[in-house]
């Protein structure tokens, strides 16, 4: 029986034991594939963050001041940025200790005069804790 001196080389072999790989191709499809995919995922996702902005049509508040007035009313002081002879909507929210919402009203500022600053008052069906806009749109 013949042995071999494994002292001397490497347990797994040399490169030189093994036969070359065969040449791959298509490599450049499947990149091109992958671009093509990649693209489409981000314009979708690009569109859908597009459209959440409600197409460029929202009309910039704050918040000035906000009172809980009693167990069942809510005030808020907030102004409106928007142009002079545009309409604005606004949906105004009382929160209570849990962040449920405890009312809720919508506000419509008539065109003219630009930026306004506005002072509501909501029934709340329990103690709200905060008062914040939910969002103020153009029409």
């Amino acid at each position: 029986m013949a042995t071999r001196d494994v002292e001397n080389q490497p347990v797994l072999g040399t490169p030189d034991d093994f036969p070359d790989r065969p040449k791959r191709g298509g490599r450049l499809v499947v990149h091109v594939v992958i671009g093509v995919l990649v693209a489409i995922i981000a314009g979708g996702w690009g569109y859908v963050m597009w459209s959440m902005t409600a197409g460029g049509s929202e009309a910039p508040s704050q918040v000035v001041t906000f009172n809980v007035a009693s167990a069942n009313r809510a005030e808020i002081t907030f102004e409106v940025y928007k142009p002079d002879d545009r309409v604005a909507v606004c949906r105004i929210r009382a929160l209570d200790v849990y962040h449920a919402e405890v009312g809720s009203k919508e506000v419509r500022i008539p065109a003219g005069g630009g930026s306004k600053q506005i002072k509501e008052s909501l029934d709340t069906s329990g103690e709200a804790t905060s008062v914040h806009i939910q969002y103020c749109n153009l029409v």
